[in-house]
């Protein structure tokens, strides 16, 4: 049946099928101050962090925001760059990584984007909106999707659900 879908056009897509390659990165050594002014001017809620060769070093996100905010209440900056606040392990994920892998993920973590990496060099970026509208698009490709389960790993007519 996997076959038969792949032959009429139907795959399941992968990293380097679904994610943005256009993205706004930060490097460490960026003031934090102007790191946030960047996420809100761009109404992104966080963003890569690489060094001048494109390795990836972290993530500054919303949560590294609040990290800033709580530290300066109590106490002074220890610095000021954004290297200080950033996610140095974020999960990161192969551009050969399949939908459905990417949405486990996503369900079991609280993951809002996966960088894409290729021999430690960020190439793009993948987020849970990338593949709530990569499943839409793989649905509507169905010629019957109304008329389908969501069995999107394989795209089965109900007639050919899973015996459970």
């Amino acid at each position: 049946m996997a076959n038969q879908l792949h032959d009429k056009g139907f795959h399941n897509p992968l990293a380097r099928d679904i994610m943005k390659t256009k993205l706004i990165t930060l490097s460490p050594e960026m003031d934090v101050f102007d790191g946030v002014e960047i996420l809100v001017k761009n109404r992104i809620s966080g963003a890569p962090v690489v060094d001048s060769q494109y390795c990836l070093l972290g993530t500054f996100s919303e949560k590294s925001v609040m990290k800033v905010l709580v530290e300066t209440t109590y106490e002074q900056l220890p610095s000021n760059r954004i290297d200080a606040f950033m996610n140095r392990e974020p999960r990161t994920i192969d551009e050969n990584m399949h939908l459905m892998s990417i949405a486990h993920i996503f369900l079991t973590t609280p993951r809002r984007r996966l960088p894409v990496i290729r021999d430690g060099r960020l190439i793009g970026q993948v987020s849970r909106r990338d593949v709530v509208e990569a499943a839409l698009k793989l649905v509507r490709q169905h010629p019957t999707y109304e008329k389908q389960l969501l069995y999107l790993s394989a795209l089965r007519a109900m007639d050919e659900a899973p015996n459970v």
